[in-house]
């Protein structure tokens, strides 16, 4: 993720969240953070242009890297992005001595939790009342070793 993909990540962001990040929080992320980690994932149009479809952004902090925000456009949704997202992210993190992993999801987003724990996370625990807009719990989840063998099938 460089500055200038921004403008369409903070598009997709807004199109996937109720509390979106501020903008400067993603200028800050790419433009400042040592600890960032942050990419896109692009698709290739009918007329054979790329556009971005989705993104990702961790913190690697010591041996951990912990899942900041993920999303993929609403119209590539289903289409595996998000995991190969993931899958990249752990890889990338795992090269520069991640060995754990960590994020919060909300309580009611089904398909997320399932991915993540197709991947080998757990649910640890519970945020309560974490998210301002309804107060939703979040979920706590774990990946207390990063497996390289997912890295063999990225998909």
């Amino acid at each position: 993720m460089t500055p200038s993909d921004l403008e369409r990540v903070i598009e997709i962001d807004r199109l996937s969240f109720s509390l979106p990040w501020p903008e400067r929080s993603f200028h800050f992320e790419v433009e400042k953070n040592e600890a960032a980690r942050a990419w896109i994932a692009e698709v290739t149009n009918n007329d054979g242009t790329t556009s971005i479809a989705g993104m990702i952004v961790g913190w690697l902090i010591v041996d951990e890297i912990h899942v900041a925000t993920i999303a993929a456009d609403p119209t590539h949704r289903r289409e595996g992005i998000g995991r190969r997202l993931m899958l990249h992210l752990l890889h990338e993190a795992y090269k520069e001595g991640a060995r754990k992993s960590f994020l919060e999801v909300r309580r009611s987003n089904e398909a997320a939790r399932k991915m993540y724990c197709s991947l080998g996370y757990r649910e640890d625990g519970v945020r309560p009342h974490y998210y301002q807009d309804n107060h939703e719990d979040a979920i706590l989840m774990s990946l207390q070793e990063i497996d390289p063998g997912l890295f063999d099938t990225q998909g």
